[in-house]
């Protein structure tokens, strides 16, 4: 849609929701629905509930911006619910959410792109879980397969950690992720209208960067771009680009790399719904390639779109 046609309609910000990440969100649907409004929008804040299909309705929206984050907004829950609403809604599909939300499948359509990933192995609630079933060796990452923000994720360093850290994972989902923990660089590429627009690196003050690390102030060291040789800077944008492309997501993201001293990009995941707050990278990155907040905004929001009837 273009910027004339969007400024007769109501856009409905969806923010807060149901997940662990809820707080985040409404950070970032606060700062989305202020730029709107600069722009001069018909915007209005939508605090997300199980009842968000009657306020929909009730509050007349015409087009969603989706700045919901974690369960039930990331996950392809509330894409659904906009197609059969027949709502416009930025942001990835159904299915490209659902999969980069789990972190199970998503590592196997970044293996079958030819993507590289760490060495992992599933555990489900109910498994008897031990180190001795892991072909690799500690230190390793313990994660949620469906949570985002580092929400529930734990590196285990000795073996008396380990079900400490299964125990906290399993409080957030039913399925676990033991991953190999890979020494590199945090690197996160940011993607708009399919297209990387540069990586960033994140220097955590942290052991990695967890929720402290991203969304308290002083936490992390952002360096844009990241300190990488040209060539290998090449290779992680276009390897970002792929791995948008592979879950199939639509108009903008950011995905996350480890990238190591021997130039090696492990891909660790895809957020198709990325952070709109003040610390967020999507819009850090944005800012480095020539794109203020509100014209970022402004550009996710033309890309909306019903994306199962297209």
């Amino acid at each position: 849609m273009t910027v004339d046609e969007l400024k007769t309609k109501k856009i409905g910000v969806l923010m807060g929701g149901l997940s662990a990440e809820r707080e985040v969100s409404l950070k970032s649907g606060a700062a989305v629905h202020q730029a709107l409004l600069a722009r001069g929008y018909d915007a209005v804040a939508i605090d997300v509930d199980r009842d968000i299909a009657q306020v929909l309705v009730r509050e007349w929206v015409d087009v969603a911006f989706i700045a919901l984050h974690g369960r039930y907004g990331e996950d392809g829950a509330i894409q659904g619910l906009l197609e059969i609403m027949g709502i416009p809604y930025t942001g990835s599909g159904v299915l490209a959410s659902a999969l980069a939300m789990n972190k199970i499948f998503a590592k196997q359509a970044f293996q079958a792109a030819g993507l590289t990933v760490a060495p992992y192995k599933v555990f489900c609630r109910g498994d008897k879980a031990a180190l001795a079933e892991l072909e690799f060796s500690l230190p390793v990452v313990v994660k949620p397969s469906q949570e985002g923000s580092s929400v529930g994720v734990s590196i285990v360093k000795q073996k008396s950690e380990f079900a400490a850290a299964m125990k906290e994972a399993f409080r957030y989902d039913r399925e676990i992720l033991v991953e190999q923990f890979i020494k590199g660089s945090e690197v996160q590429v940011g993607i708009l209208e399919d297209k990387a627009l540069g990586a960033i690196e994140i220097v955590p003050k942290n052991e990695f960067y967890d929720f402290d690390a991203k969304y308290s102030p002083g936490m992390a060291e952002h360096i844009l771009p990241a300190r990488l040789p040209a060539e290998l800077y090449r290779k992680v944008l276009r390897a970002g680009e792929e791995a948008h492309r592979a879950l199939g997501c639509s108009g903008y993201s950011r995905v996350d790399f480890l990238v190591t001293e021997e130039g090696a990009c492990y891909i660790l995941e895809v957020n198709t719904l990325p952070g709109m707050t003040d610390l967020s990278l999507l819009p850090e990155i944005a800012r480095g390639s020539g794109i203020g907040f509100e014209d970022l905004v402004e550009r996710i929001l033309a890309a909306a779109a019903l994306k199962i009837s297209q």
